[in-house]
């Protein structure tokens, strides 16, 4: 789970409820992976196990909510705004896609979402409403791909977002967010690079790490604390 937060990118994850184990051998991602990249191997090496644990997935539609709150922001910011968010609702524990779409776009500015975040969580709840947002058992059984097909179409939801569900919520091994400045910058210090690589250069190079892109991505964020520390 990266701890930095790096250029416009939030790798904060926010904590709610007990973190879950991975649903994949950790031990064999990280032997096969050591084997197929030295470089690779000598970053494990340096960070040691693998810590990656699972936040709650049983309500999608609050994750993504907690998500668009977060974009861009420092994790002190944003939980911030995001506590003032769910102060406007009867609920003390999850976001209501009926309510969030009910409540005034005043009331949503004053608890500081930016507009165009305020026009992300209000299509959100609408498409909630409509049924496109699965629920934690539709998601479990669905591919990484057509998780991501389905959910871009919400305002505000890009990819990246989604790729954070899947690795941080979903636990799926083999998720390389390409464009993910900590995952690029991460590539660059283990690698020798004086510029971070092309979202391109890192998917073509990361193929040597299926089916475990996720560990290999978690390693990477890790070289940047090596580096902070």
């Amino acid at each position: 789970m990266p701890k930095v937060i790096l250029k416009k990118t939030n790798t904060r994850r926010p904590k709610s409820g007990k973190a879950r184990k991975l649903s994949f051998d950790v031990t064999l991602a990280i032997k096969e992976l050591s084997a197929k990249d030295k470089k690779l191997a000598k970053l494990i090496k340096k960070v040691g196990p693998c810590t990656l644990e699972l936040e709650p997935i049983d309500r999608p539609f609050h994750a993504l909510a907690e998500s668009i709150a977060y974009q861009q922001l420092t994790g002190k910011a944003a939980a911030t705004i995001f506590g003032r968010v769910m102060a406007l609702f009867n609920s003390p524990e999850f976001l209501c896609p009926h309510e969030v779409f009910a409540i005034s776009d005043e009331s949503l500015r004053g608890a500081g979402l930016s507009r165009s975040k305020l026009a992300s969580m209000k299509d959100l709840a609408s498409k909630a409403i409509e049924g496109l947002v699965p629920n934690a058992k539709e998601l479990h059984k669905m591919s990484n791909e057509e998780i991501i097909e389905r959910l871009i179409t919400i305002h505000g939801i890009g990819s990246w977002t989604v790729e954070m569900m899947l690795i941080f919520r979903l636990g799926r091994p083999d998720v390389l967010p390409i464009h993910d400045y900590g995952v690029r910058k991460g590539f660059a210090l283990t690698y020798g690079h004086d510029e971070l690589p092309k979202p391109k250069e890192l998917l073509a190079y990361g193929e040597r790490w299926r089916p475990y892109r996720t560990v290999a991505s978690w390693y990477l964020w890790r070289a940047n604390d090596l580096v902070k520390s």
